[in-house]
C-alpha cells in the first residue's frame, strides 16, 4: 500500500491527463519536423503511427489508476448511451461535409494504405490506424480536453469541479483549442462542442468518449469504403 501511494504521488491528476496527449501531439511533431528528411534518406515513416498508438497506449495503461471518472458508470443510462452514438454519427457528418479549403488548417496527412503494387491494403498498417482512430485517441483525448481542460479553466482542483456546470468560457475555450489540433478546424470547433455538451448532459466521461469513438470508428470504415485518404 506504502509502494502504490507513493507512486500515485509522483504523477498528479493534471499530469497523468497531459502526458499522453503530450506525447501524441510530440510525435506529430516529430514526424512533420523530420518525416521529410527521413524519407529522403530512405527511410521508412510509416513506422511513426503505429509507434504512437503503442506508446500512447502504455501511459494511459500506466495512469490508469489515476482516472477515477473511467472506473465509475453512474449517469451511463441506455438512453445517454443512444444519444452520445447519435452525437457521434452526426460529428462524422459534420467532418465529411466541412472539408471547404477556408475551414482548413494546412494539409491533410492523407495516409493511403494501399500497397506498391496496387494489389491491395497494408492491414499491418490499417489496423494500428483504426486502433489508434477509434480507441486510443477517443480516451486520450477526452481525458485532456474534456476530463481535465473542460474543467481546469473554471476550478484548477478540476476533480472537484462537476462537468455538468461546466461555464460558456469553458466550452468555447475548449472547442476552440480542440479545433487548433485539428486540420478541419471548423469540423473540430464544432465537435469540440458537441462532445462537451454530451459530457455536460450526463456527467460521465464515458460518453463523450462513446461519442468520439463512434464519430472516430465511423469516419475509418467511410475512409477504407470511399478511400477518401485525406480523412486520415
Amino acid at each position: 500500500m506504502e509502494n502504490s501511494s507513493t507512486s500515485s504521488a509522483l504523477v498528479s491528476p493534471a499530469a497523468a491527463r497531459i502526458i499522453p496527449f503530450a506525447v501524441f501531439i510530440g510525435f506529430i511533431v516529430l514526424q512533420s519536423a523530420a518525416g521529410e528528411r527521413l524519407l529522403s534518406m530512405g527511410m521508412d515513416t510509416g513506422w511513426f503511427y503505429p509507434a504512437r498508438t503503442i506508446v500512447v497506449a502504455l501511459l494511459l495503461l500506466a495512469f490508469w489508476r489515476h482516472y477515477s471518472e473511467l472506473h465509475v458508470f453512474a449517469g451511463v443510462t441506455g438512453q445517454r448511451i443512444l444519444v452520445a452514438f447519435a452525437a457521434g454519427v452526426g460529428v462524422f457528418l459534420l467532418w465529411i461535409n466541412l472539408d471547404f479549403p477556408w475551414a482548413a488548417l494546412g494539409k491533410p496527412s492523407a495516409f493511403d494504405p494501399t500497397l506498391p503494387d496496387g494489389s491491395g491494403l497494408a492491414w499491418g498498417f490499417v489496423g494500428f490506424r483504426l486502433l489508434g482512430l477509434a480507441v486510443v485517441v477517443p480516451v486520450m483525448e477526452e481525458l485532456f480536453w474534456r476530463s481535465f481542460l473542460l474543467r481546469w479553466v473554471d476550478k484548477q482542483d478540476f476533480l472537484a469541479s462537476d462537468p455538468r456546470k461546466a461555464s460558456l468560457r469553458a466550452v468555447i475555450l475548449c472547442a476552440l483549442l480542440f479545433a487548433s489540433e485539428h486540420n478541419l478546424w471548423l469540423a473540430g470547433l464544432l465537435a469540440g462542442v458537441v462532445y462537451s455538451l454530451v459530457y455536460m448532459r450526463g456527467g460521465n466521461l464515458w460518453l463523450p468518449i462513446i461519442s468520439h469513438a463512434t464519430t472516430n470508428a465511423v469516419l475509418g470504415w467511410w475512409i477504407l469504403t470511399t478511400k477518401q485518404w485525406q480523412f486520415w
